[in-house]
C-alpha cells in the first residue's frame, strides 16, 4: 500500500508544480484536466500525509520511553504512542475506502425506466408508484427531474415512464434501484382479498455527453407525431413530439412531454445516447466475469433485487438479505434506509477484492 501511495504523493506534487506553469496556466484543457486530477488525488494526498504524521508522533513516543526516566513525561508519552497509533488506524481506514476505484459515471445525471412487468393492470399500477417514490428521493435531495415519456393505462398506470434525474451524484446511489422490484399485496380490484404478486422493471442509466457516445446523424431517422395525454386524450393539433430510430442498432426513443419539437428531439437525443452507452458498458462488465459478483452497483435487469410486500408492512433487499417494516416511509421517498446499506455492502466488497490482491 505503502509504494503505492508514495507515488501519489509524487505524482500529486508534480500536478501542483505544474498548475503554476505559464504554458500550463494557459492551456485551458490540460489545467482543466490537471485541476481535476488534482481534486480526485486530494483527499488521499491528505490522508498520507496525516498517516506519516501519525507515524513520526509514533517513533517520537517510542524514542522518549526508551530514554526518559521521568515518571511524568513517561504517562505522557504512552499517551501520545497510543494516540498515534489509533491516528493510524483511523487513517488507514479513511485510505483504504478513497483507493476503492471510483465509479467514472457516480456524478452524472441518470435517466430512469420503469416498466410494468408480469400482472397486467396491477403491475402498471405500481410502475406508477415507483415512479411517485422515485421523484419524492429526488425532491428529498434537491434533484430536479424531467419527465421524458409516459405510457399510461385507463386505471392510472404506467406500462411504461422514462425521466431524467438530474442532479450531483444521482448515478452514485440510485444505480443500486437497477433491477426487478416484486410487489406483493390485495389489488384494489380482487373481491376475493387474495394477494397477488407482480413485478415492474427499472433500468438506471448515467447520462452521457456528445463524445463519450459518438452518433452519426446519417444513422438517425426521426419521426414527428401529435402528442398525447392519458389513454389518447387531449391529443394536441402540432405534431410535436419525436420518435428517434437509432438504424443500426433499432434503438428507439421517443419524447412527447414538452411543447417544442426541438426540445423533444433533444430529449430524446439523450436518452438515445445513453442507451447506446449502456449496450456498451454492459458488453465490458461481462468481459469481467466476476465483477457482478463483487459490486452491487452493476444490477441486471433480469435480476429480482427488492420485495415489497404491503400486507407485513414489508421491504426486503435480497442481495444483501436486508429487511425493513418500513414500507409507507420508503414509498414515501425515505430511500435511504436501503440505498445506505446498499452502499456499506458494495464498498465492504470491494475492500475484501483489493485486500484479496494485495493491493493493499
Amino acid at each position: 500500500m505503502f509504494e503505492r501511495l508514495k507515488d501519489m504523493e509524487r505524482h500529486y506534487e508534480e500536478i501542483m508544480k505544474s498548475l503554476t506553469e505559464p504554458d500550463i496556466v494557459s492551456d485551458i484543457t490540460k489545467y482543466t484536466k490537471l485541476i481535476r486530477e488534482q481534486a480526485e488525488l486530494e483527499p488521499i494526498y491528505k490522508a498520507y500525509k496525516a498517516y506519516c504524521e501519525a507515524e513520526a508522533q509514533e517513533q517520537d513516543a517510542l524514542t522518549l520511553l526508551a530514554s526518559e526516566q521521568d515518571a511524568d513525561l513517561l504517562e505522557m508519552a504512552k499517551e501520545e504512542l497510543q494516540d498515534a497509533k489509533q491516528k493510524q488506524a483511523e487513517l488507514a481506514d479513511k485510505i483504504k475506502l478513497l483507493l476503492i476505484p471510483k465509479d467514472e459515471n457516480d456524478d452524472k445525471n441518470i435517466i430512469m425506466e420503469i416498466r410494468g412487468g408480469a400482472g397486467g393492470e396491477e403491475a402498471a399500477l405500481f410502475a406508477s408508484e415507483l415512479y411517485r417514490m422515485y421523484i419524492s428521493y429526488a425532491e428529498r435531495r434537491g434533484w430536479r427531474t424531467e419527465l421524458v415519456s409516459v405510457n399510461e393505462t385507463g386505471l392510472g398506470g404506467f406500462k411504461e415512464v422514462v425521466f431524467i434525474v438530474n442532479g450531483k451524484g444521482a448515478y452514485s446511489r440510485l444505480k443500486y434501484e437497477a433491477g426487478v422490484h416484486r410487489v406483493q399485496r390485495v389489488p384494489e380490484t380482487e373481491s376475493g382479498g387474495r394477494i397477488h404478486t407482480s413485478t415492474a422493471t427499472v433500468a438506471v442509466m448515467p447520462e452521457v455527453e456528445d463524445v463519450q457516445v459518438e452518433i452519426n446523424p446519417a444513422d438517425i431517422k426521426m419521426e414527428v407525431f401529435r402528442s398525447s395525454g392519458a389513454g389518447g386524450q387531449h391529443i394536441n393539433k402540432t405534431s410535436s413530439a419525436v420518435r428517434l430510430i437509432h438504424i443500426p442498432t433499432g434503438l428507439v426513443a421517443e419524447c412527447q412531454e414538452e411543447r417544442s419539437q426541438l426540445q423533444n428531439r433533444e430529449k430524446a437525443m439523450r436518452l438515445l445516447r445513453a442507451r447506446l452507452y449502456e449496450i456498451e458498458a454492459t458488453k465490458q462488465h461481462e468481459q469481467l466475469a466476476d465483477e457482478k459478483h463483487e459490486q452491487l452497483g452493476t444490477g441486471d435487469r433480469s435480476e429480482k433485487i427488492r420485495t415489497y410486500n404491503f400486507p407485513q408492512g414489508r421491504v426486503t433487499d435480497h442481495r444483501i438479505k436486508l429487511t425493513l417494516y418500513s414500507i409507507d416511509d420508503i414509498m414515501h421517498g425515505n430511500l435511504d434506509l436501503v440505498i445506505d446499506p446498499l452502499i456499506t455492502a458494495d464498498q465492504a466488497a470491494k475492500l475484501a477484492k483489493l485486500d484479496q490482491d494485495q493491493i493493499l
